[in-house]
């Protein structure tokens, strides 16, 4: 059962060179396999994209990378989820502000898990790990952005879901009790910036080619599955202006 309803990507929908021009859009796990489409997507389609995560080397790597493909230059910032103060979240906002002075979207596409474990297995430091990264780092972050994501005309964060018919079976462990809660933060979240600048958004990806698919699903050939492109395209449908009528729902990219 879910908090929030289902909506769909409209017909034959894709990123122009512009749909984010002039924005700061932030993206949190930056360097894996769905953030670094988010980040790269968000750049073709005009964003200045501020990369966090917590290994410095792989977020250069990433920069290194979107130069390569003659994107405009991302911002790097390196914070560790697991360990981050609400005073590293402050210092992160301070800095958007001071550098630019705005931001107009976050993507949370960090994410921790661990591998399937049944409950008597699990180990709470895995536990505890899952609930920090996946639900309360979010939210910390978040807070310390609301400012200024409240004073843009036109703001959105997006919150990446998994499968909840999925989750609710045995051994999805502290991964799948923190994405119901991220869920329910979201659906809050809403309800209290419905009418204003803020958009809320979660986003439901089809099935794809992730490490952390990989990880699940250890006997599936993961090449069957398609990249994260499409994932991140719907990221960039939701941080744009068209995103509007979505505003408070799942957007859901599984088949049928």
């Amino acid at each position: 059962m879910s908090m929030l309803p289902f909506s769909r990507l409209p017909d034959h929908w894709q990123p122009a060179s512009d749909t984010l021009a002039g924005r700061v859009v932030l993206v949190t796990g930056a360097y894996g396999g769905l953030g670094g489409a988010v980040s790269r997507a968000a750049a073709r389609a005009g964003a200045t994209v501020v990369i966090t995560g917590k290994r410095k080397r792989q977020l250069e790597q990433l920069y290194d990378a979107m130069l390569a493909e003659g994107l405009a230059e991302p911002v790097i910032h390196p914070l560790d989820m697991e360990v981050a103060t609400p005073k590293d979240y402050a210092a992160l906002a301070e800095g958007l502000e001071r550098d630019f002075g705005r931001l107009d979207g976050i993507v949370h596409a960090a994410v921790s898990f661990g591998g399937l474990t049944p409950i008597t297995m699990h180990k709470p430091d895995a536990w505890l790990r899952a609930m920090h990264v996946n639900v309360n780092a979010p939210f910390a972050l978040t807070q310390a952005c609301l400012p200024l994501l409240t004073q843009a005309d036109d703001s959105a964060v997006v919150f990446v879901l998994d499968d909840p018919e999925l989750l609710q079976r045995a051994h999805w462990g502290g991964y799948g009790a923190s994405k119901a809660a991220l869920e329910r933060f979201a659906a809050i979240l809403h309800e209290e910036t419905d009418t204003g600048p803020l958009r809320v958004h979660a986003l439901l990806p089809a099935p794809m080619r992730t490490a952390l698919r990989q990880l699940a699903y250890f006997g599936e050939d993961l090449l069957q599955r398609p990249l994260p492109d499409a994932t991140a395209a719907a990221a960039i449908h939701l941080l744009g202006a068209r995103g509007a009528p979505a505003r408070g729902t799942i957007l859901d990219l599984r088949a049928g």
